[in-house]
């Protein structure tokens, strides 16, 4: 037997004889402890054994009944108005007025502040001006491009006169420019004369009036009309003053300019006879070509008669490819001044705009920190808050779910909600959001789920609220104590007549179930067990309190101090009272 050492406190060590002396009590001390201790041990072993011969009798249980299965997730939070928004300003200035005190309800769009906008008002009336001229050479360009397109449509140069071609300048491969001559065109088929009349005659003349034009040479009589009157007195032989009428005639067919005329208005006659002209007579250029282009072929020759607008020659396509670019690029840079001017008239606009500040949501005012007459100055590292409103037509709160139950989470959840403020009152509330976007802390992430109150009766911002998230509920179905659920889904099954099974307490039998519907206290049983059956409870991890609402429970004399004979049943053990200690398991 192993000697039992014990060292005394206080005790020196002395002389070798001493030492041997003290050696020799030691070894009485010991062996009489060590039979204390055999004693006390076949004592305990005889208290045990018999507490596990009643224990094997009676067991922790339940009794399969109906009941309501509710599945629930709670977390703590603190309300906060539906929609908060803090007042700032854009821009500095004298607050002219502030229409509006603490407590008061506002309107989206109110005007809540009006800021002095003097200082902008001449950089929107610039803006407004940029804007305008913008717009004009845009529609002068869109003007151009439309012409242009039309004008030279076939790659063809066109007429810009009517009558005759006396003279043609270009031909195939030239390269004509604006200015360049392209033909001279005149037209007989009107002719013209300039006749002098005394200048008091001359006067009395008015333009329009028809007139008498008597051919010289055959003495043939056509009917004219006075074009124009000079205003310019002029002196011919004989000293006449006289004004230079001109009228204009229709050709026949055999007017030249070799013939020559006497015209007559009314009783008055020229004092000169005149000649002849074709009233279109002219060299005709290319003034309105953009850029230079490429004849390709002639369309028309030396004396075909052409209208405005006859095709005169063929451009290449490369050269009236290249002309037409040009008026598109001009018309794409009229486009993007006037994008360029109602961006800075749009950005004009707005920091005008920013001198009026309105409401930007409906709510109550919380606070009002700047007053009419005050002048706002901003710093650049912040925003000095004007005001804060709160829409109190709603109320939320976050609860923050484990990443283990968040999947169980929907929106549209009802959530039972209590105040710490209202003990004893439950309010309704709803799931509005579920956010993904979780935080990581101490190995675990959770997720905010944003709760919305289905009422709001006294409730204010700020308060310490707890929901109850309803997962889901299974009213009257077969239920179990949660803890009496054993891995792979199987329940311990009183039965007096069932044979030992490994593992299993004796008196009980396994079945396997089918489970539905799982709670922190509850088990619904879909099949496996009939309504009455006793299942075991497993006593190592819960007590009596776990099985509340209505689940009777089994005779539980087998628990805690029950059966005698525990640690401290004889006067003067560990323990005092008899029968007081710890029963089997």
């Amino acid at each position: 037997m192993k000697k039992l050492q014990i060292k005394w406190p206080g005790r020196k060590t002395g002389t070798p004889k001493k030492r041997r002396k003290v050696k020799k009590k030691t070894l009485i001390i010991g062996s009489a402890a060590a039979a204390v201790v055999i004693v006390a041990g076949a004592f305990l072993l005889q208290r045990r054994q018999q507490a596990a011969s009643a224990d094997a009798q009676v067991q922790r249980t339940a009794t399969v009944q109906k009941t309501d299965i509710t599945s629930t997730l709670t977390a703590s939070g603190s309300l906060s108005a539906k929609d908060t928004y803090n007042i700032t300003s854009l821009v500095e200035g004298e607050v002219l007025t502030a229409d509006f005190e603490e407590g008061d309800q506002v309107t989206e769009g109110q005007v809540l502040y009006q800021i002095d906008a003097s200082s902008m008002e001449s950089q929107l009336t610039s803006s407004q001006n940029s804007l305008e001229r913008a717009r004009e050479n845009l529609a002068d360009a869109q003007a151009d491009y439309n012409e242009a397109a039309s004008k030279f449509s076939g790659n063809t140069y066109k007429s810009t006169r009517s009558g005759y071609i006396k003279t043609l300048y270009i031909e195939a491969g030239d390269r004509v420019s604006g200015g360049t001559t392209v033909a001279d065109i005149y037209d007989d088929t009107t002719m013209k004369l300039s006749v002098p009349f005394l200048a008091g005659d001359a006067a009395a003349i008015a333009p329009g009036t028809e007139c008498t034009v008597t051919l010289t040479d055959t003495g043939e009589v056509l009917t004219g009309t006075v074009t124009s009157v000079s205003n310019m007195d002029e002196t011919i032989t004989g000293g006449r003053i006289v004004r230079y009428i001109h009228v204009k005639v229709t050709n026949p067919g055999g007017l030249t300019t070799a013939h020559m005329a006497v015209v007559t208005v009314g009783d008055l006659t020229c004092v000169e006879e005149g000649a002849f002209e074709p009233a279109v007579e002219t060299v005709m250029t290319a003034e309105d070509l953009e850029s230079t282009v490429e004849v390709e072929s002639l369309l028309v020759s030396e004396g075909d008669y052409v209208a405005k607008g006859t095709p005169l020659f063929a451009m290449t396509a490369n050269s009236a490819d290249k002309m037409m670019r040009n008026y598109e690029n001009s018309l794409d840079s009229a486009e993007q001044q006037v994008e360029s001017a109602e961006n800075s008239m749009e950005s004009t606009q707005d920091n005008y705009e920013d001198y009026t500040i309105t409401a930007p949501i409906s709510g109550q005012v919380i606070t009002k920190n700047v007053n009419a007459g005050e002048t706002i100055t901003r710093d650049t590292n912040s925003e000095a808050t004007l005001a804060v409103i709160y829409d109190l037509s709603e109320l939320t709160f976050e609860m923050s779910i484990d990443e283990m139950d968040i999947k169980s989470v929907e929106v549209g959840q009802k959530v039972e909600v209590t105040a710490d403020a209202f003990e004893g009152q439950t309010f309704t509330g709803t799931v509005t959001n579920v956010s993904i976007n979780g935080s990581y802390s101490n190995g675990v992430t959770n997720y905010p789920v944003t709760v919305t109150l289905d009422e709001v009766g006294e409730l204010i911002p700020g308060m310490n609220v707890t929901g109850t998230i309803i997962l889901d509920e299974a009213k009257d179905v077969l239920a179990i104590p949660a803890d009496s659920l054993m891995r792979g889904n199987r329940v311990y099954v009183k039965d007096a007549s069932a044979e030992e099974e490994p593992g299993v307490p004796a008196g009980f039998r396994s079945v396997e179930v089918e489970t539905g519907l799982i709670s922190d206290e509850y088990v619904e049983i879909v099949g496996g067990l009939s309504e009455g059956d006793e299942v075991y409870v497993d006593e190592t991890s819960v007590d009596s309190s776990s099985f509340g609402m209505g689940m009777p429970m089994g005779d539980m004399s087998g628990g805690m101090g029950g059966a005698p004979g525990g640690m401290g049943g004889s006067p003067g053990g560990m323990g005092g009272s008899p029968g007081g200690g710890m029963g089997p398991r």
